[in-house]
């Protein structure tokens, strides 16, 4: 399912097949956490804005509309008029930023729903059926994201914890995709490596689960609160401890230039809110920096975001009328900022393609890493 093509250093160039289509990687998934990009984002422009996989939330879409109206709806793909490769979480994160309205036991978690108090329990077998309802490409393993900092033996005992989910998550999997009912048979199951900033734990975390042979790994509990350069120290270590020939995911991660270093580090999936949650507050990334669309300075300014962007927002409108629809509040202002910075993303993963294949990628990562994170 997932052919290593080529490297550089240890950035990788993929291709992940699934049953719902083909993965060229690094990529970034575009999230869709209620089955909707914020900002008045549909399945549709995402098309648009060459994105090749959306990621929805076990958590949300368990609460509303439901995991078996959507089932009833034919699954994401047909209720969102989604055709290409799916993503769910598994709930995981919702463990962490739930933390007070849950409660973590053995068996799974209890939680008081976020909308109406309603109280729900999740565990490994239940996010597997939610997500068998859902008929995503890839399922999440139900795991435990741990804070940072956290005391040691905390983290300890929940890695332990995160194990025994997992494996009764594939058990659970398993069977659900042997069923004559489920909807995507072919559902791969994505284990998830915890471990806090610990490295004996993170390594031997990542050996125990690797035993399991599953289609794909993430690394999980990062860009929790730890600063940027200890992330970087912990994907130094544990990436080389991956499977070499599955995808390797960073979970919730990041900026362009984490993006960058990341690949540098040998990972291949990334997901984050960031480009369309910046967006909608006016921050939009382009090839020479960041740009803050408020500014006054773009007052009567009539040149796009980006010079060097094609995409449908720099094809058509200019700063000017970007920041005007900000001032004035118009919700145009948001939908096209993030649709601006969604297909930055996807282009940035794109040229970093590229740059791997045609050997350039450290003078890639020398000349953008830096700049991208710089305000014009």
């Amino acid at each position: 399912m997932f052919e290593l093509l080529k490297t550089s250093g240890n950035a990788r160039r993929g291709r992940l097949t699934t049953v719902h289509g083909v993965i060229e990687s690094p990529f970034f998934m575009n999230v869709a956490t209620s089955a909707a990009i914020k900002g008045g984002i549909s399945a549709l422009d995402l098309a648009d804005v060459k994105c090749p996989v959306m990621l929805c939330n076990t958590y949300h879409l368990h609460i509303r509309p439901s995991d078996e109206l959507i089932r009833q709806m034919g699954g994401l793909h047909a209720f969102t008029k989604w055709q290409k490769p799916l993503l769910t979480d598994s709930g995981g994160f919702q463990v962490f930023s739930l933390a007070k309205l849950r409660r973590i036991k053995e068996e799974g978690v209890y939680f008081s729903s976020h909308v109406d108090g309603k109280k729900i329990f999740m565990g490994p077998e239940e996010s597997m059926q939610i997500q068998s309802n859902l008929g995503s490409t890839i399922a999440m393993s139900f795991d435990e994201c741990v804070e940072s900092p956290a005391p040691y033996d905390y983290v300890k005992q929940s890695t332990e914890r995160t194990t025994r989910w997992l494996l009764r998550c594939k058990t659970a999997l398993d069977k659900l995709n042997a069923s004559e009912t489920t909807l995507n048979k072919n559902q791969l199951l994505f284990g998830i490596n915890q471990g806090g900033i610990f490295k004996d734990l993170r390594i031997s975390h990542m050996h125990e689960i690797a035993e399991l042979d599953l289609p794909g790994y993430a690394i999980g509990g990062l860009a929790v609160g730890e600063p940027t350069e200890t992330m970087y120290e912990v994907l130094d270590y544990i990436a080389p401890e991956m499977p070499v020939h599955k995808p390797r995911y960073l979970m919730g991660v990041g900026t362009p230039s984490n993006l960058i270093e990341a690949v540098a580090r040998g990972i291949d999936m990334f997901d984050c809110v960031m480009p369309s949650r910046n967006a909608r507050h006016g921050t939009v990334y382009t090839w020479q920096g960041v740009t803050h669309i408020t500014n006054e300075k773009y007052k009567t300014d009539d040149r796009p975001i980006d010079t060097e962007c094609d995409c449908p927002v720099c094809r058509n409108f200019s700063l000017a009328y970007l920041r005007h629809l900000f001032k004035a509040q118009e919700f145009l202002s948001g939908r096209l900022a993030v649709l601006h910075n969604l297909y930055f993303y996807n282009t940035l993963m794109e040229r970093i393609r590229g740059a791997i294949e045609a050997d350039d990628f450290p003078q890639f990562r020398a000349k953008y890493s830096l700049l991208l994170g710089q305000k014009r």
